[in-house]
């Protein structure tokens, strides 16, 4: 499945002390669904451990 790209704007991701990229809870609303990913800052409540929402 195709999704468009989301522009990143400020406020929706941060670098971490390694460099890489964190995107916030901001931008994954933006997105508008889970990747399942297990993202550290993910507002849809997506647990990678259990494959689960809470």
């Amino acid at each position: 499945m195709y999704n468009k790209r989301v522009p990143l704007e400020e406020g929706d991701f941060y670098e971490n002390e390694q460099g890489y990229k964190v995107f916030t809870a901001q931008f994954h609303l933006k997105r508008g669904h889970c990747c399942k990913s297990g993202c550290k800052h993910c507002p849809y409540g997506y647990d990678k451990k259990t494959d689960s929402f809470q």
